[in-house]
């Protein structure tokens, strides 16, 4: 493991020296590139670093210990020899965490569709209790949250909503949410107070720039109409919406929120790169045998994931085993509890597989 610690701790130092180049300096996108691999690197280098000084702060007690006389200050000097021993084996346990390869998507900004699945009204209505959860948890973390396009059920919430959130580090801690989501819960049509039970898929993509996907223009099918959700006097009197047609794939990406046509349009243009990213990635993940890949990992849409159960006040992810009697708290918006063990559980997965190698 030092090894590969030692690797990055040459490359970190050889990268900050990088930012002295005056080369460098005057090149923006080559400085931000540079300084963004620094950050990737400070949090191995860091303990690494911390682990060392306490080492060394040890051996240096170790014969300060064989020196001194006093009673007292020799307890104390254990003390400190034994809390420094503490130390040691859990900064090593956090640095092979950090070793662990990390997904290149991660710090990507997302895309977020739900979709309301089995369940007729009730689901529409739970797709919009999960669109006000992921939008309380976006406040909560600082994000900037955004509809693409939505289309409303009859009986409130959505059909289907699409979204983009912005800030840090989104799609490694949204990516956990891709799955299909089931509520049990007594409806407010339900006459006799039985419980039903619906569902609602999450979809979680990360946002791909055009580097990341070479989309060719001809390819693409653009059509534009006028629009039929809110918008002011602009509705059906401009034609401001947009729809993308993928025809090699087939697939259809509309956006009608923004009242100009080129925003419009751009924003369809996100939706559409990140789902052909996503197919493009299923299709090697296949070819490489990656079938066994991980629940936790990658949330497969076909499988159910979490269970939000309103009689018992329960919440259930059902990859990890992970239960909490705070469906209150979670629904609007306190998500953090499920990110925190459904990333440990990864990063577990991950080092397990590491050590089989």
């Amino acid at each position: 493991m030092f090894d590969k610690v030692k690797e990055v701790v040459e490359k970190y130092n050889k990268l900050k020296k990088e930012l002295e180049d005056p080369e460098v300096i005057g090149d923006f996108n080559k400085f931000s590139k540079i300084n963004k691999e620094i950050k990737g690197l400070e949090n191995i280098v860091n303990l690494y670093n911390e682990r060392n000084k306490a080492l060394k702060n040890i051996e240096e007690n170790k014969i300060l210990l064989n020196s001194e006389k006093d009673e007292e200050l020799k307890e104390m000097i254990k003390n400190d020899i034994e809390e420094l021993e503490k130390q040691i084996p859990i900064l090593e346990e956090k640095l092979k965490i950090e070793l662990i390869p990390k997904d290149p998507n991660d710090d990507k900004d997302v895309i977020l569709e739900i979709h309301a699945g089995t369940g007729g009204d009730e689901a529409g209505i739970f797709a919009g209790d999960l669109f006000r959860m992921y939008s309380r948890y976006s406040e909560i973390k600082g994000w900037k949250l955004s509809v693409i396009s939505y289309v409303e059920s009859t009986s409130g919430g959505y059909k289907e909503i699409i979204c983009n959130i912005k800030g840090e580090n989104v799609y490694r801690i949204m990516k956990y949410e891709s799955g299909v989501h089931r509520v049990q819960r007594v409806p407010e049509t339900e006459t006799q107070g039985r419980i039903h039970t619906s569902a609602a898929s999450v979809v979680v993509l990360p946002e791909i720039e055009d580097i990341d996907i070479n989309i060719n223009m001809n390819d693409i099918r653009k059509d534009t109409y006028c629009s039929t959700g809110a918008g002011g006097q602009s509705v059906n009197t401009t034609y401001s919406a947009v729809r993308l047609t993928h025809i090699p794939t087939g697939l259809v990406v509309t956006c009608q929120d923004e009242r100009s046509q080129i925003k419009n349009f751009e924003k369809a243009m996100k939706v559409l790169r990140a789902r052909l990213y996503n197919i493009n990635l299923e299709k090697q993940q296949q070819e490489i045998g990656d079938i066994k890949r991980s629940m936790v990992k990658h949330g497969d849409r076909s499988d159910k994931i979490r269970t939000y159960n309103y009689p018992q006040n329960r919440i259930t992810d059902h990859r990890i085993g992970f239960t909490s009697y705070n469906l209150d708290r979670v629904i609007d918006g306190d998500l953090t509890q499920f990110s925190e063990a459904l990333e440990i559980a990864d990063n577990a997965e991950k080092l397990k597989a590491d050590s089989e190698k």
